[in-house]
């Protein structure tokens, strides 16, 4: 059985770039490596209904912390089958957000800290009622929300069919959850958590994540 790691950080913090590098260093060292990524835009219902609340679709659902929250997590809970065959037949999975996400994000909209209600809600549902696999380890890509937020929009300007949703528009919110995500690597929410500065170096990343495996 392989190991699940969760790469976590705000909208444009850069972890589709760190997650590519790391596997491809990771790959050519001969270990077995799968990625995975959400939201599952394009792939998943809910994924599709959570990109149109959150550019002013479907009523007043994004309103709704809870209802959100829903939403993104019944996206991963239609992967649970598909994540657990992946562990099944690679060394390690990685996948480009997971249930911490949702945690950082709704208790920031609540204004909650990581021990709130919300996360504790987050965890029962995702791991305990949707059966999702818990990650190995955690790992926060910890950008400040200055340079999360130039990356989004320089992101958004090169695809022409891309624009920004209400989650990354507010800067208070991105704020709030990076403060959010912190403390829940602080007190290595639901697994062991790891702290990466903007500048980290994807080849030493990935020699240490194969000598942890």
């Amino acid at each position: 059985m392989g190991i699940l790691i969760a790469l976590e950080g705000l909208d444009g913090a850069g972890k589709r770039t760190l997650v590519d590098k790391v596997v491809a260093a990771l790959t050519a060292s001969g270990l077995r490596v799968a990625v995975g990524a959400f939201p599952r835009y394009g792939e998943s219902l809910h994924a599709d209904v959570a990109a149109e609340a959150l550019k002013g679709g479907h009523g007043d659902l994004a309103d709704s912390v809870y209802g959100m929250g829903l939403v993104f997590a019944l996206d991963r809970g239609g992967y649970a089958d598909e994540l657990r065959k992946l562990l099944s037949d690679n060394d390690i999975v990685i996948l480009d957000r997971y249930l911490a996400s949702n945690a950082a994000y709704g208790a920031a909209r609540l204004r909650q800290h990581a021990d709130g209600e919300y996360t504790q809600w987050v965890r029962e549902l995702e791991l305990g009622r949707l059966g999702l696999p818990a990650p190995d380890l955690q790992m926060l890509l910890d950008v400040p929300v200055e340079l999360a937020r130039e990356r989004a929009k320089a992101r958004e300007a090169q695809d022409a069919t891309r624009e920004l949703d209400a989650y990354e528009r507010d800067g208070d919110l991105q704020s709030r959850t990076g403060e959010v995500y912190r403390e829940l690597a602080s007190t290595n929410w639901v697994s062991r958590w790891r702290v990466l500065s903007p500048d980290v170096d994807p080849a030493a990343l990935a020699a240490d994540l194969a000598e942890w495996k």
